[in-house]
């Protein structure tokens, strides 16, 4: 998986690129599929901001960090970023899904 750091107005550390990476190394634990993702950095009105976009397998999935820390919103962002990953993960998974239409649809009445 090809991770893309990217700061805009702003220079990227490598104390800020590890702690992206390792953050991401944990969603890509919970999700193998990913092809590609691209983390931007920004901070705006004294806000710092990050958004993350991933691309996997039948779908594009974004989040968005702010915190007044960047470590804190970088943190948020992969927080939520995990959540709407093991959500689609599950939904692929949901064998049950396409199961309980037939069943209703024949069930007794």
């Amino acid at each position: 998986m090809q991770v893309s750091i990217s700061g805009q107005h702003m220079d990227i550390t490598a104390a800020l690129k590890q702690h992206v990476s390792e953050k991401m190394e944990k969603i890509i634990r919970h999700f193998d599929s990913v092809t590609n993702a691209q983390v931007v950095l920004h901070v705006e009105k004294g806000d710092n901001i990050v958004e993350a976009n991933i691309h996997t397998k039948g779908a594009t999935i974004h989040a968005t960090g702010v915190a007044g820390d960047m470590y804190s919103a970088i943190d948020d962002m992969t927080t939520k970023l995990d959540r709407q990953v093991l959500k689609h993960k599950a939904k692929l998974n949901d064998h049950h899904r396409a199961e309980g239409g037939l069943k209703h649809a024949v069930g007794e009445i």
